[in-house]
């Protein structure tokens, strides 16, 4: 009998270290195990990725020889960031005697705030070309550890053209023993100030992620496990320990990121605004077209070129404990049941808590005496909080983690009612309304940035809070919604399932398809070199049309194999693209497919341009459209064909014509053509997209939105 395979995906919370073992073939959770996160101890949160896949596998019985894939995702580089506690990192900058004015001055970066009162300052030494010799780097090397340098940068200008000089600095610093991080890998981008920050925001965090990485690579081979250590990036991939070595602030937000992976490969949400309902606080971002929205991350207010996911961070969540000032309801949060160290009532009991007394108090010294909390007829005292409100009012339902004990949340919240003179569910809808305008306005704000259809968006739950929050919210705001399977370990499972991702980046004010074609080589070559499979490697390319950003995505499978998974027939995708739009199955036609890919329709009368859904054979909604049209051609004629879409949809803004909302599908592949770009980076994108491919091979473009053919 064939021996069965195992992932290990590790979430390294604020509070928690979380693990779970999953079925390389099933993808099904086998195992989980849970451990406080051990931000105080001498190997640092290390030391409980190492306790906790130990955990995990004891519990299991699994020997470690059968685990293909093991990563985490990891706090240390934000909290680093956060708290000020980071190395002291010299700049070596370089250009020719010509360029050296400019350059010293763009490469010499001012003080980068990270917490009150603690800043990143980094030390700055100059060389020109004409004087690199080892020597020079060595001496300035010398001169930079001298003012306590623990790791340094190397920027010069054009290296993304020519590294060398960079790389010259960096065997320099091999010799003395020190890291050196140099710019051009960490950004491939122009803009010499930009890109230097970026690396001194590097290399601040080297030395410890180094150390940290050692630590637990060592802890892992230990164990039995051959597996490569993955380690979760702040763009929702994840990346090897050598590449990590090399760019550790591509983990910033890696926390976050695992809840998005989790969405995308457990959940298979293609459109939707994500949530991750902690205690504390709630993380809230973009998914669109099966895809994290991702933007550039500031640091201190300033720019940097470290990819990161566009999360908004909002102090309420789960835990978040009801205020009460002059006789009424005041807020909710920011302060969580977490922090002051007592139980949600909600998991309270009933017998208790009836009959108990309502205590105003300050979770912290300089917290305002506020804070809501009753103590029990036994003398205990507990937090009421938005979960509790859940609970009374029934939005928190059986199979949520925050489902608890509704009778004792009505018996705490009862004498609270009594003081403001409400009934309970008065006071209960009061505590999630609350809540919820704390958030409506981001959720609608993502909405409108991203272009989302809002009766598209659908609100996804995830964390142990979500069951708390996001249930009222869609009703608040007339939006569907799904709690996550497995919510409180989400992450965790997103870091098991999550693909090995890389990005590279260019400036290119008029790509032509041999650039593209370059760009899609390097990335594709890049998460190769990183372990995943070259037959599992999709590489799609994104054009920014304001910023003249290029950029190669590149993702891939490691460890996982192919599911041999029956595929769904054409009435049963007619079924769920029917129950998605809220249509009976017989309003639906299939407009088009592909070998791996359904686009369906809704034909309804007077409904003008129907709405689309596209299902892949897994029976994923891929793609959701409110209102689009569908043209089928053949890859041979695919060129021409989008030369006529493009003709009838683009749309003339400040007096040029703007590229509208056309997507192609080729096989299991969805491009996405730059909305806002032009007619001739389109077909520039879509010519590499056709090389290679059969001349009679379906391809389908969807027009969406704004788009009339």
């Amino acid at each position: 009998m064939e021996k069965r395979a195992y992932r290990i995906g590790i979430d390294v919370g604020g509070t928690f270290t979380k693990a779970v073992l999953i079925d390389n073939d099933t993808l099904e959770v086998v195992e989980r195990a849970s451990v406080l996160t051990t931000h105080t101890n001498a190997r640092g949160v290390a030391r409980g990725v190492i306790d906790v896949f130990r955990q995990v596998l004891a519990r299991s019985g699994v020997e470690p020889a059968s685990v293909v894939f093991i990563a985490h995702s990891t706090t240390q580089a934000t909290n680093a960031l956060l708290e000020g506690d980071v190395a002291r990192v010299g700049v070596i900058g370089i250009a020719s005697e010509q360029l050296a004015d400019l350059a010293r001055q763009q490469s010499r970066i001012d003080a980068i705030e990270l917490a009150p009162g603690r800043s990143l300052r980094p030390d700055h030494r100059f060389l020109t070309t004409e004087t690199l010799t080892e020597a020079a780097a060595l001496a300035a090397i010398d001169e930079l550890r001298a003012q306590g340098a623990e790791a340094i940068v190397a920027t010069s200008a054009f290296a993304v053209d020519d590294g060398s000089c960079e790389q010259a600095v960096q065997e320099a610093g091999r010799v003395r023993g020190i890291p050196v991080s140099p710019a051009h890998e960490v950004s491939g981008l122009y803009g010499l100030a930009t890109r230097t920050r970026t690396a001194v925001v590097n290399a601040s965090i080297l030395p410890r992620m180094i150390q940290t990485a050692a630590m637990t690579e060592l802890s892992i081979r230990e164990a039995g496990i051959a597996a490569p250590l993955m380690i979760m990036r702040g763009d929702g991939g994840v990346m090897d320990t050598d590449e990590m070595r090399r760019r550790p602030a591509m983990t910033m937000l890696s926390g976050p990121a695992a809840s998005v992976a989790g969405a995308l490969m457990h959940l298979r949400v293609s459109d939707g605004i994500y949530f991750e309902v902690g205690g504390t606080s709630t993380n809230i971002g973009v998914i669109r077209n099966g895809q994290p929205t991702v933007k550039y991350a500031r640091l201190g207010g300033h720019d940097t070129y470290v990819s990161s996911l566009d999360v908004r961070v909002i102090g309420v969540a789960g835990g978040s404990m009801v205020r009460v000032r002059e006789g009424a309801l005041f807020d909710v949060g920011p302060r969580s049941a977490h922090i002051a160290g007592l139980p949600y009532a909600a998991f309270g009991q009933a017998d208790v808590l009836r009959e108990g007394k309502i205590e105003l108090f300050r979770p912290a010294p300089d917290d305002p005496p506020d804070y809501v909390a009753v103590r029990a007829t036994d003398g205990s005292l507990h937090a009421i909080t938005l979960t509790c409100a859940a609970n009374v009012l029934g939005y928190a339902k059986p199979g949520m983690h925050a489902c608890g004990d509704a009778e004792a949340a009505r018996a705490a919240m009862l004498p609270l009612a009594s003081m403001l003179g409400r009934t309970v569910e008065e006071v209960a809808r009061s505590i999630l309304e609350a809540a919820a305008r704390k958030i409506e306005s981001v959720v609608l704000q993502l909405i409108g940035e991203y272009g989302l259809d809002r009766d598209q968006a659908m609100l996804v739950g995830q964390g142990g809070g979500a069951g708390a929050l996001v249930p009222f919210l869609a009703e608040r705001l007339e939006l569907a919604s799904v709690i996550s399977k497995d919510a409180e370990v989400i992450s965790s499972i997103g870091v098991a399932l999550a693909l090995v991702r890389d990005v590279v980046e260019r400036l290119i004010p008029d790509p032509q398809p041999e650039d593209l074609r370059a760009l899609k080589r390097e990335a594709f070559e890049a998460v190769v070199r990183q372990g995943a499979a070259p037959e599992t490697v999709e590489v799609r390319i994104e054009i920014d049309p304001y910023t003249q950003r290029v950029r190669a995505v590149a993702t891939g499978a490691c460890g996982m194999r192919t599911r041999v998974a029956k595929a769904i027939t054409e009435g049963q995708a007619c079924r769920i693209a029917a129950e998605s739009m809220a249509v009976p199955v017989d309003a639906i036609r299939v407009a088009a497919a592909t070998d791996s890919l359904f686009v369906l329709q809704a034909v309804l009368r007077d409904a003008g341009r129907p709405a689309v859904r596209v299902v892949d054979l897994e029976g994923t909604i891929r793609l959701r459209r409110s209102a689009a049209t569908v043209t089928r051609s053949v890859a041979q004629q695919g060129l021409a064909t989008l030369r006529h879409l493009l003709g009838r949809t683009t749309s003339k803004i400040g007096g040029g014509a703007a590229l509208a909302d056309i997507i192609i599908l080729l096989g299991s592949h969805i491009v996405e053509l730059a909305r806002g770009g032009s007619a001739e980076q389109a077909l520039a994108l879509a010519r590499t997209e056709f090389e290679g491919v059969p001349a009679d091979t379906t391809v389908v473009f969807i027009a969406a939105g704004g788009a009339h053919p």
